[in-house]
């Protein structure tokens, strides 16, 4: 009987889902690709013999040193990747992100992936179904959160395929899903700076089921300046934040920052 990976890992056994993710990366002949956490080399396989240049970061050190025994062409990191230096991994060129990513570090790994999101061109990820399906969602649904928005303010979202737990070992409880991120942050184009906007979509999704208004205030903001940037950007302060588009937010964000 297997037992569950010290790590928590879910080895992907089904080559065909394995091929079907590497070929959505599309032509990578002359990219440096980036696999977080490979295992047992599913995926490296195949990617070792179609990327111009394949970085494995995995932190399991028994796993690391038989993918160096296994592919003498890979560049095994034997690492974290929440602390590996991507910037320096891609030198000045554009990595391309492959990974089926441990599902309880999840947010954590594409929170590091934004935070380089000016040396990375596109990521295809297997998550949890479930956290798929919230990086998708649309304003309006109840899906829709902090974590879709921060998402989309990095990157258009692509929603592949969906594996069952039989597609892997051991099986997870959960299904999985198939997503590819192309970054193109919108920062520049909605006029607005991560630094301070992130922290505010925090403030307006600290509650979901409160009102828009309601988080901003217990956020600290001044009531009648409130008052002042509803009424200028035409947005009801008895909204949620789940039914705000990010342009709408942005909106508010620099109605309330022009009287602060």
């Amino acid at each position: 009987m297997s037992t569950k990976p010290k790590l928590g890992q879910n080895f992907l056994n089904d080559p065909t889902a394995s091929l079907r993710i590497v070929e959505a990366l599309g032509d990578i002949s002359e990219t440096t690709v980036l696999e977080i956490g490979p295992g047992k080399g599913a995926m490296t396989k195949l990617l070792a013999g179609r990327a111009g240049r394949l970085v494995a970061v995995e932190l399991d050190s028994v796993l690391a040193a038989r993918l160096r025994e296994d592919y003498e062409s890979v560049e095994v990191l034997r690492q974290d990747i929440l602390t590996t230096d991507l910037a320096a991994l891609a030198g000045g060129e554009k990595l391309a992100v492959v990974g089926n990513l441990p599902y309880y570090i999840t947010s954590q790994i594409l929170l590091h992936l934004f935070e380089n999101n000016t040396v990375i061109d596109r990521a295809v990820l297997m998550v949890q179904r479930e956290v798929a399906e919230r990086i998708a969602a649309q304003p309006g649904t109840r899906d829709y959160g902090l974590l879709t928005a921060t998402t989309q303010l990095y990157a258009r979202v692509d929603n592949l395929f969906t594996l069952p737990p039989s597609s892997f070992s051991p099986p997870p409880e959960v299904y999985s899903t198939v997503i590819r991120l192309h970054f193109r942050a919108q920062f520049r184009h909605f006029g607005v700076f991560p630094d301070t906007f992130i922290p505010f979509l925090r403030q307006i999704f600290a509650q979901k089921r409160k009102t828009l208004g309601n988080n901003l205030r217990f956020a600290g903001w001044d009531a009648e300046k409130l008052a002042e940037a509803f009424l200028a950007t035409n947005i009801s302060p008895g909204i949620r934040a789940e039914a705000l588009p990010l342009e709408a937010a942005a909106r508010l964000f620099l109605a309330l920052q022009s009287r602060s």
